[in-house]
């Protein structure tokens, strides 16, 4: 094709991404997960769950990100480079409050034995403008790595956020504890707070904010018609 003509490009039609329905989590399957997890997985997963949120979305929150008074969690650069500000469960409130404390112990016992060896990674050259925000406490991970690196690029000892496959990796292995046939990762629990959201009847429109879609039928999609009580939807064989 180099150096062809290329007149007939517009008969070209695109390729369709094929849309495949979800695996919905039943609200008996949620508790039953959330038994089998322990830990910080437990407490990201119960986080996907209760706020909708994305894997990514949840380990890349920075303390500055948490507002525990206003139940308010705001999302940087999601899916397609969005930012967003969600609701925070009741009922997370005070778990999530005692994890950032003990976060913040760690992190104070750190920076006094080695004060130039707590910086996080900054976004968008942030680093230069503000040289010693990495090392303050309001841009500490929520979900801290274990471990921390060498950024090749500055040279500095960096700590990142808990990796996804530690949070897949433990959703994986409760779903064998429990036994359950269907597949589970960890944005089964996105979908399944949109599904069971809308059958307790919250409005789709805020739905679709809450959940940082830009088309309203993306969100339209967790209306499954299988999702209906058997009085409105009922095989003809129940007849």
């Amino acid at each position: 094709v180099l150096h062809q003509p290329y007149e007939r490009v517009a008969l070209l039609k695109p390729t369709r991404v094929p849309v495949r329905p979800h695996s919905v989590l039943s609200p008996d399957e949620v508790r039953r997960m959330f038994e089998a997890l322990e830990g910080t997985p437990k407490l990201v997963v119960r986080l996907l769950y209760g706020a909708g949120l994305r894997i990514g979305e949840a380990l890349s929150l920075c303390v500055k990100d948490v507002d525990l008074e206003r139940r308010e969690l705001v999302l940087h650069d999601g899916k397609g480079m969005k930012s967003r500000t969600t609701l925070l469960p009741r009922v997370l409130v005070q778990e999530l409050a005692s994890h950032i404390e003990r976060e913040r112990e760690l992190w104070t016992r750190r920076a006094k034995a080695a004060p130039r060896e707590v910086a996080v990674p900054m976004p968008y050259a942030l680093d230069r403008k503000y040289p010693n925000a990495a090392y303050e406490w309001p841009w500490q991970w929520i979900f801290p790595a274990a471990s921390t690196y060498i950024d090749p690029v500055d040279g500095v000892r960096k700590r990142s956020h808990l990796h996804e496959s530690v949070i897949q990796k433990a959703v994986a292995v409760a779903r064998r504890r429990i036994g359950l046939s269907k597949p589970v990762t960890p944005h089964s629990f996105r979908h399944a707070y949109a599904t069971h959201a809308l059958r307790s009847g919250m409005d789709p429109r805020t739905l679709q904010q809450l959940l940082g879609h830009s088309d309203l039928r993306t969100t339209l999609r967790y209306l499954h018609a299988c999702d209906r009580s058997e009085e409105e939807v009922r095989s003809p064989l129940d007849l």
